[in-house]
């Protein structure tokens, strides 16, 4: 597959923002009222860039088109989830019911309340507050039967870390889909154990599952594993074409897209445990081209998420900034090229 080659430029209107917070990772379902239907995260831009570890929550849009304009609707909200933190979501559609995949975490030292505390960067009780939130990332899952809600949840995590494992500090950033055989694969991002508070190496895990609220089940040892650095890669989406599972990664140094530079890698599996580079491994670069061609290259563009229609991608999204001080981020939407 030749990833690279499907983006279509990018429209104008396809891009998703709300005054006031950070518009960051979004997924999208098409439902069977005609409408895409989109969560993401969000968090008050009075917090900075980096509120995104304390204070993110989902929202919820609607649009007529995959690539936009979407709309803002409201705030979602999982009942019987107690986490302090959503991030990160992505949906998919199985056995009826919509399942959403999300990192969530609880810091907050106990007695204290988050509003209290300093947002300064500098301030060191504001970084102990900002790691004891990263480091108690895990991944948790929800269902509803339409994406606008409600969605049930627990407060227990579907995949928790294993201590002395790769996993052992922190997970996040889940990617889900049905395989072939009807299972549910799961690839997700961790941190393991080392140096405090910032931990060890950066890589992926996979995991599966018979049904999608689990139990999963991790496949030993990780994954897409850089041997030059032991920041790999992270923000993956997985799903399932034709044959193989493939999977859009960011490269942190471009060893995989052999660019040598952030970039963005296409891995295929053929049973979601054993992930190589594509023959054509670069899926993108941080270059955006707009519709009247003009290009501009993005200080941020991450989680990578696909739309799809009767099983092929149609559209991706992208987290995205501009800004080098990231003063605002967004979500936008390409058109993808389809024979």
């Amino acid at each position: 597959m030749d990833f690279a080659s499907k983006i279509l430029p990018l429209k104008y209107r396809s891009v998703f923002s709300l005054e006031g917070f950070y518009v960051w990772g979004a997924c999208v379902q098409k439902d069977r009222d005609g409408l895409y239907h989109m969560i993401f995260s969000k968090w008050p831009k009075e917090k900075g860039f980096k509120g995104w570890v304390t204070d993110s929550s989902f929202g919820y849009a609607v649009s007529n088109a995959p690539d936009g304009p979407y709309r803002y609707m409201h705030d979602i909200t999982l009942l019987g989830n107690r986490a302090e933190v959503l991030h990160n979501p992505t949906m998919i559609k199985h056995g009826g019911k919509y399942w959403l995949y999300f990192m969530q975490n609880s810091g907050t030292p106990e007695g204290e309340r988050k509003d209290a505390l300093s947002t300064e960067w500098g301030d060191s009780h504001w970084q102990t507050h900002w790691w004891a939130h990263r480091n108690n990332q895990r991944i948790g899952a929800a269902w509803a039967l339409h994406p606008a809600g409600p969605w049930h949840s627990s407060d227990n995590p579907v995949i928790n870390v294993t201590p002395g494992s790769y996993d052992g500090l922190m997970v996040s950033n889940p990617a889900v889909t049905a395989g072939g055989d009807g299972n549910i694969y799961m690839v997700y991002k961790s941190v393991a154990e080392g140096v405090p508070p910032v931990g060890g190496a950066v890589v992926c895990g996979a995991a599966w599952a018979q049904n999608p609220e689990g139990p999963f089940q991790k496949f030993n040892g990780s994954i897409m594993v850089n041997p030059e650095n032991a920041w790999s890669v992270e923000d993956p989406f997985i799903w399932y074409e034709d044959d193989r599972f493939y999977a859009l990664v960011k490269d942190f140094h471009g060893y995989f897209t052999k660019t040598g530079t952030v970039s963005i890698a296409l891995f295929e599996s053929v049973d979601g445990v054993d992930w190589q580079p594509s023959k054509n491994p670069l899926a993108y670069t941080l270059d955006v081209v707009w519709e009247d061609g003009k290009t501009q290259h993005a200080d941020l563009l991450d989680r990578p998420q696909l739309i799809f229609e009767n099983g092929k991608p149609i559209a991706l999204l992208c987290a995205f900034s501009s800004d080098p001080a990231r003063s605002s981020t967004e979500n936008i939407q390409f058109l993808l090229r389809n024979p």
